[in-house]
């Protein structure tokens, strides 16, 4: 038999490892003089930050720092970049909100990160984080996909009126709107495609490490882009050369595309561990992770197929509002545009196409890429 053929059986070989218990996770990871950080989250989905007592978290048992916006401002850390902004079909840009890994004065979800805390236990972190009070001023929010463009919605971004990310069409509207017009038989539908938690088996979690001796940083993640997630560390967060910049993964327990990104804890171990002169571990819980994983979906789709006397198709007009949540993640915009609207016409010769998207800001957890990043949803829709 040839080594390599039809119809012989791909050997898995990692199986008694991870069924035996032997798997290498994040969790497992036990560097030396390791800290432990706790992320305090806004209790609100829209809300003012008048205020940040941590003076009694400060002397709390265990206790080694505590981080908020305006030390991270204050050092000079960069924010997570938006790689996808889109032209709107009028040719302006895209709005592009900013993205620091601390909120400053105002978060926009539930879960939106208001301070960090570095301890000497997980537990001690924990229970220093109850002890920071933060006096908060309750805005109304923008939660309703389909609603988030109604006129007298709250704003989520006072720069983005009318709570419009970006405006974006392809296709010959013209020519559709014409077989439309002209068309024997015309189906309309509308489609809520619901948003999605991913909700992966291995929560993320991450470990930052700083060499003072040499400047450099390693990040020990659970993430599917190690390459990607370094580069956007070297380049936009830090500025320092790609080679000042390590990023170990080992075993990833599940991901489907909402591990790929720079996420705000990323950033945060690494700036931390520097501040500390120790190792900084975060492992979230579930309730963390469902609250600050990029999340999928969440689209409202109207669509009209044009039909001739035989039933053939002849144009199919499509009308997107896609959520992309309080901030934009690393490739978000592109979801419902570049990569979900080529996908519209599935396997069907349909002469005219015209794909409209509206991306569109609401007080949420962002979205980002998940299991087929666009493209089932259009699939679907056809």
């Amino acid at each position: 038999m040839k080594q390599f053929g039809i119809g012989q059986p791909v050997r898995r070989v990692e199986d008694r490892r991870f069924i035996t218990g032997h798997g290498n996770y994040v969790d497992d990871i036990q560097l030396p003089r390791q800290t432990y950080a706790f992320m305090l989250r806004s209790p609100h989905a829209h809300a003012h930050i008048s205020a940040i007592d941590t003076a009694a978290a400060l002397s709390a048992p265990g206790m080694i720092a505590v981080f908020t916006g305006e030390d991270l401002a204050r050092d000079g850390i960069g924010q997570i970049p938006c790689l996808s902004a889109v032209t709107n079909r009028d040719g302006s840009p895209s709005m592009l909100p900013p993205h620091p890994a601390i909120a400053r004065g105002r978060v926009r979800h539930v879960g939106d990160t208001v301070a960090m805390v570095v301890a000497a236990s997980a537990p001690a972190a924990r229970d220093a984080a109850e002890l920071i009070v933060v006096d908060y001023e309750p805005l109304t929010a923008s939660v309703d996909t389909a609603h988030a463009l109604d006129p007298g919605q709250p704003q989520v971004w006072d720069e983005a009126p009318g709570n419009l990310c970006f405006d974006w069409e392809v296709g010959d509207r013209a020519a559709v709107e014409r077989a439309l017009a002209g068309a024997r038989h015309r189906i309309s539908l509308e489609l809520v495609n619901n948003r999605v938690v991913v909700n992966s088996m291995e929560p993320r979690g991450a470990i930052g490490e700083y060499d003072p001796g040499e400047d450099s940083y390693t990040l020990w993640s659970s993430t599917q882009g190690s390459h990607f997630v370094r580069n956007l560390l070297a380049e936009s967060v830090f500025r320092v050369p790609e080679n000042r910049i390590r990023v170990v993964t080992r075993d990833v327990g599940g991901g489907f595309g909402m591990k790929l990104f720079l996420y705000p804890e990323h950033i945060l171990v690494l700036w931390a561990a520097k501040k500390v002169g120790r190792p900084v571990k975060w492992t979230p819980d579930r309730a963390d992770a469902f609250m600050t994983d990029t999340q999928g979906r969440d689209n409202v789709t109207r669509l009209e197929l044009a039909l001739d006397d035989e039933l053939r198709f002849q144009a199919l007009d499509v009308g997107l509002v896609a959520n992309m949540g309080a901030y934009l993640s690393n490739f978000a915009p592109e979801i419902p545009t570049a990569s979900g609207a080529v996908m519209h016409s599935g396997v069907y010769a349909i002469p005219a196409i015209h794909v409209g998207v509206k991306g569109v800001f609401t007080n949420t957890v962002p979205v980002d890429a998940y299991r087929g990043a666009g493209r089932p949803e259009a699939a679907y829709a056809i």
